[in-house]
């Protein structure tokens, strides 16, 4: 039996989805977050910067948030490193919420920690 190339590569490429977790290909891109940007404020609970993103635990006025910031790369090239928020910090994030208003996830544009402002999408900050 003889396959074509269009064929062989959509099965080649099915297969190669088929080895990513569902939760890794549904954690990445922006369709999980709303249009609209928010303003978050509240204080650092613990940060982690590893991948796939790094994030911040916040707790603010309703509850505790996870904000994710860029891949780690993207993160240290805004210059927000290892030690540049600790808990005890206030911090101000402005992004993009999840669609699901109960999840209290967020995906930040900017930050603001410390008396620094780190533009983690730069491209994607809405101006006012």
């Amino acid at each position: 039996m003889k396959l074509s190339k269009r064929v062989l590569l959509a099965g080649l490429a099915l297969s190669a989805l088929s080895a990513v977790p569902p939760a890794a290909m549904a954690h990445h891109g922006w369709s999980w977050a709303e249009s609209e940007q928010m303003t978050l404020q509240g204080t650092v609970e613990q940060v982690q910067v590893a991948p796939p993103h790094p994030t911040l635990r916040v707790r603010a006025n309703d509850g505790v948030w996870v904000v994710e910031l860029g891949n780690p790369t993207q993160t240290k090239e805004a210059g927000f490193v290892e030690g540049s928020a600790k808990p005890g910090d206030t911090i101000t994030a402005i992004g993009n919420r999840d669609q699901d208003a109960g999840a209290k996830r967020m995906k930040a544009v900017q930050i603001m920690v410390g008396g620094k402002t780190y533009d983690i999408y730069p491209s994607r900050i809405k101006k006012p």
